[in-house]
């Protein structure tokens, strides 16, 4: 689990993230970055990077950075991911930065752009996420602290 602690920040992201080598480099609750480096097991059989790595990135950029800003009042779950791919990759290193478009109260938006080493856009995507409030969980929930 990732701590909301962005003083202690984890090398690598638990989960898929971890497995597909995105690394969290920055975070918090109004700007995210996340890296990670092509390898033949994140391409598609013409052997540029899989859109599933992309949207993975994306969601999971914006999940971390909704999390931060929502902080201790619960959790947030995506419930909308939109990527779209511009450029085609075959090398080298990915970096997807992510910003907050709306907080509001029950719900949060943030747009991540993906860029390669030259600064290029090469996908974009944007996450709906919905605000959990622990006390909207029923009675005897124990509170989370993490993702």
């Amino acid at each position: 689990m990732v701590e909301l602690d962005s003083n202690a920040l984890p090398p690598a992201m638990p989960g898929l993230d971890s497995h597909l080598g995105i690394d969290l480099v920055e975070a918090s609750g109004d700007r995210v970055v996340m890296r990670w480096t092509v390898r033949p097991e994140l391409t598609q059989p013409y052997g540029i990077v899989h859109g599933g790595t992309y949207c993975t990135a994306v969601e999971s950029a914006a999940s971390v950075g909704a999390a931060f800003w929502f902080g201790a009042r619960g959790r947030v779950v995506g419930v909308s991911n939109s990527t779209d791919f511009y450029r085609a990759v075959t090398e080298g290193t990915l970096t997807a930065t992510g910003l907050p478009i709306h907080r509001g109260r029950s719900q949060q938006v943030w747009r991540v752009t993906v860029r390669d080493e030259q600064d290029r856009v090469v996908a974009e995507g944007q996450v709906r996420l919905q605000n959990l409030e622990d006390s909207d969980r029923g009675p005897g929930h124990q509170p989370r602290r993490s993702l």
